[in-house]
């Protein structure tokens, strides 16, 4: 190729540009990112390339300088780069930095779908985990899980079944294991298990029970919080949560529960409902329970409250 100079001195006089273009186009040429891009390619560039390329120079600087200074450019969310097409120097616009981490994110959030759940989950995360010695073995198992699922997601892992009292921040562990499977491509499905037994009541109505139950029951990991904190009913724990740890015993798929009680305290509440004392079968749901979970126990004050 011909020296950049003799080539843009050239061009300016052939085309007898006015001034303010010349320095325009003089800076535009030697811009370092088009110096250093010349510089690479100039074996696949044709001799004259820099004078037929000169409106493709000038919307490259002018466009990664607004991308340089955050301005919206001439594609919102992408920025320039210089190619080679046919022996001439083209542009083609790439996602920025700040889209590909945008959309990231996006991707993150849509790998956890929370039903009314609280929106503190959505940053939940190990490192932000407030540890105490009342916390340490939850945190160790949670990130455990993480590790060994992480590992060999074709395989079974027990989930976790975290009890104690409410602010102790198991809810907040959940949704921290969420956002860390979320990273490495798995979705977790998250239900506040008393609002849902409350929504599956009303979907009788309009015979929505079974697509509820079918698009729970086959999440690939879910998450049921605060189980045991709505009134017992016969209904809800054999037809509904009995279908679904069922299902998910037999697939073996990863399942977690927050609540306020242990498993056996669990057990007896869910003995007793308006259809009397049915100890048998709340003996069978957990029997579900202890086998997709392992039970850790937290304690501490109430971080709510000392927020």
């Amino acid at each position: 190729m011909k020296d950049l100079q003799s080539q843009l001195a050239a061009y300016m006089d052939k085309r007898q540009l006015n001034e303010k273009y010349q320095k325009v186009m003089h800076d535009a040429v030697r811009n370092p990112d088009v110096l250093d891009f010349v510089n690479k390619h100039k074996d696949a560039l044709k001799a004259d390339a820099i004078e037929k390329s000169a409106s493709k120079i000038y919307e490259y600087v002018r466009e990664k300088k607004k991308a340089d200074r955050g301005e919206v450019g001439l594609v919102p969310g992408y920025v320039p780069e210089l190619l080679v097409s046919n022996g001439l120097i083209d542009i083609s616009y790439v996602p920025s930095k700040a889209l590909i981490a945008q959309e990231k994110q996006s991707d993150l959030a849509k790998r956890v779908q929370r039903i009314n759940m609280s929106k503190d989950i959505t940053a939940a995360s190990f490192e932000r985990y407030y540890v105490t010695a009342g916390r340490r073995e939850a945190l160790n198992a949670a990130q455990a899980f993480v590790s060994a699922f992480e590992t060999s997601p074709k395989i079974f892992h027990q989930g976790l079944y975290l009890s104690g009292p409410f602010g102790v921040g198991k809810t907040y562990l959940i949704g921290a294991i969420a956002n860390a499977l979320a990273q490495s491509g798995y979705s977790s499905l998250l239900l506040h298990f008393p609002t849902l037994s409350v929504e599956m009541k009303s979907a009788i109505g309009n015979n929505s029970v079974m697509p509820k139950i079918e698009s729970i029951k086959r999440a690939q990991i879910l998450m049921l919080d605060d189980i045991g904190a709505d009134m017992a009913n016969a209904w809800i724990r054999d037809d509904v949560l009995g279908v679904i740890l069922q299902y998910r015993m037999q697939e073996q798929l990863p399942t977690f529960f927050t609540s306020n009680f242990s498993m056996n305290e669990l057990e007896a509440y869910l003995a007793d409902t308006s259809k009397g004392h049915e100890p048998i079968k709340a003996s069978r749901i957990m029997e579900r329970i202890r086998y997709l979970t392992q039970e850790i126990e937290l304690d501490g004050l109430n971080r709510r409250l000392e927020n």
